[in-house]
């Protein structure tokens, strides 16, 4: 974005194109914050991604479970089923990492490093749409590509990363005025 100050004092075109270049290094800089958590929780996502999914096919009765429901609804079969589930286990505790450390670092002047049900739950929503990335790009990078489980899921979590820090940036975590500050519960 360019400022164009047309009658415009050198004064006021100078202070304009600072205030431009700031808002520009907060973003960067907010990017890079957001990617450094990015790698604390991609390391939360994998890790309990890699535990979640070797406890589900060591689980005879999760195996079952999974190939009762791939019969069932005709949706895949009890492999894909169990990748799905261990990515949704490793989403949910990885979102909710996320959120505390982005509230509290990446976020903090929007947040006000404050923790809520009503923000967290926002952001949660949010992160579904990552979540549904990260999902479809595990799917189609494992059985469509047949890349390993190891490299689809690191294929995924970059594809998310980029959903993720749009909407967070955009819609979860947006400059608000005065008049439309949401109210923060406890």
């Amino acid at each position: 974005m360019r400022v164009r100050m047309t009658g415009a004092s050198p004064c006021e075109w100078v202070r304009a194109r600072l205030a431009e270049r700031r808002r520009g290094r907060a973003l960067s800089t907010k990017a890079v914050s957001f990617a450094l958590i990015g790698v604390v929780n991609t390391v939360i996502d994998y890790g309990v991604f890699l535990v979640a999914r070797a406890a589900l096919s060591r689980s005879p009765a999760a195996v079952a479970f999974f190939e009762s429901l791939a019969h069932s609804c005709d949706c895949g079969n009890a492999a894909t089923i169990s990748l799905i589930a261990a990515n949704t286990m490793s989403w949910i505790v990885a979102v909710s990492a996320s959120y505390v450390m982005n509230s509290s670092i990446t976020f903090a002047a929007e947040s006000g490093r404050k923790l809520g049900w009503r923000p967290y739950f926002t952001f949660v929503v949010s992160g579904v749409a990552g979540w549904l990335a990260n999902t479809a790009a595990l799917i189609v990078a494992a059985e469509i590509l047949l890349l390993p489980v190891w490299l689809a899921k690191a294929v995924a979590i970059l594809v998310s990363f980029v959903v993720n820090f749009s909407l967070s940036h955009f819609v979860v975590f947006r400059v608000r005025d005065a008049a439309d500050q949401p109210r923060r519960d406890a």
